[in-house]
């Protein structure tokens, strides 16, 4: 239920009493918001000080919400879906879910892995009907064996070799480029192989799967890999750094990397299930956070960087399955994020209190304000901001 909800409710009951018993004085406390260093936080607070960074960080839209001991505690929006219409951004708008598809996908995959339908180390030749460079689009693996090697835990950890994309290849064709399995590196195409291992390999359709397994589970019935047409009645737009306006991308085709679109409500649904260890054995759920393999570098793009990073240490950050682990000044935690040109999503979670904060904004400028935000309302969570390639607004301008 998101703030606002709850806050009408509150006013419901508190007119309630006092019509109906005029002589009791009413005093409802707020629902109770936690910080990830357990700090109270009042939802006027977090409402007025999101308000005060958007203005300052010239920030068009904003949706966050609050996790809390597996439950969602508090889901509010800020600004606009699409500014040049005077549209308001809703709890129940739909966003571009971005990259946070990925571990999206990696759930319901881990249900797959439950029932004995995929080994995440099983090579994935061993799944496909025919090799796979005989598929057009992975033609220009042919002459490299390497491929034969990779697994599904090589693909949700991003360690392929893969590119992010084979279109950023200078001649658009896939390759390998180290040992799969031996390095993270950031890869929406692994994902996106996995999908078609998924696809041709086991006869799923994945959009299907999604729905069956995790919209309807957690009721996110704004949710889905594949546009759909009612949703223009409740959109939100994109903007730019400059504040350049983008039209929400209508993407008819299924891609786990990144089709993702939702809400702020349906996302955190999602965690809050997620948290409570819903709909995964023990040990799958575990499996998913826990490190696989050591990240040591300063920040997750350039890909490919084989440099080390020794302020990078004490996050001990690691390649989970289709998330980031890190060591949080609270214990073990996770993150995952998203981003394009209009979009900038955030998604910070600790374990030992089953608490995540969560931000779906449709204007990328809003990535600067991230850190300020949290960290004004929830805590420091000792999250590697820099790692994700946030810089604080006023950090830039200070630099300008």
């Amino acid at each position: 239920m998101s703030a606002r909800i709850r806050t009408t409710a509150l006013a419901a009951a508190t007119l309630w009493l006092a019509a109906f018993a005029p002589g009791l004085a009413v005093a409802l406390p707020e629902p109770a918001v936690h910080g990830f260093d357990g700090r109270r936080a009042r939802a006027a607070d977090i409402d007025r000080e999101a308000k005060r960074l958007m203005a300052a960080g010239k920030v068009n839209g904003l949706a966050m919400a609050v996790i809390d001991d597996g439950k969602v505690a508090y889901a509010n929006t800020w600004g606009w879906r699409n500014v040049e219409k005077g549209l308001p951004l809703e709890t129940d708008t739909v966003m571009y879910g971005a990259s946070i598809t990925k571990f999206v996908f990696a759930y319901m995959v881990m249900q797959l892995v439950d029932e004995g339908r995929l080994d995440l180390d099983r090579p994935i030749r061993a799944y496909l009907p025919k090799p796979l460079p005989e598929y057009e689009y992975y033609a220009a693996l042919k002459d490299d064996p390497r491929w034969e090697a990779i697994t599904p835990r090589m693909l949700l950890t991003h360690s392929p070799g893969f590119h992010n994309f084979g279109f950023m290849e200078p001649d658009q064709k896939l390759r390998i480029h180290f040992q799969p399995g031996s390095r993270y590196s950031y890869s929406g195409d692994g994902i996106i192989l996995l999908q078609r291992v998924l696809e041709w390999g086991l006869g799923l359709d994945v959009e299907a799967e999604m729905k069956r397994r995790v919209w309807d589970r957690f009721g996110m019935t704004r949710t889905s890999l594949q546009w759909r047409p009612e949703w223009n009645a409740n959109l939100a737009d994109g903007y730019g750094i400059d504040g350049t306006f983008e039209v929400h991308d209508e993407r008819s085709t299924p891609r786990a990397a990144g089709s993702m679109d939702t809400t702020i409500e349906d996302l955190a649904k999602f965690y809050a299930g997620f948290m409570r260890g819903e709909g995964l054995s023990a040990k799958s759920r575990a499996e998913m956070v826990r490190g696989h393999l050591p990240i040591t570098t300063a920040s997750q793009f350039p890909i490919f960087s084989e440099a080390v990073a020794p302020e990078m240490a004490p996050y001990r950050l690691s390649a989970g399955l289709g998330v980031i682990s890190f060591e949080s000044r609270f214990g073990p935690g996770f993150f995952k994020g998203g981003h394009n040109d209009w979009t900038g999503n955030q998604a910070i979670c600790v374990e030992r209190v089953k608490r995540c904060v969560i931000y779906l904004a449709n204007d990328v400028r809003a990535e600067s304000i991230f850190q300020r935000l949290t960290e004004a309302t929830l805590g420091d969570p000792g999250f590697p901001w820099r790692w994700e390639g946030y810089v604080p607004y006023d950090v830039a301008r200070t630099a300008e």
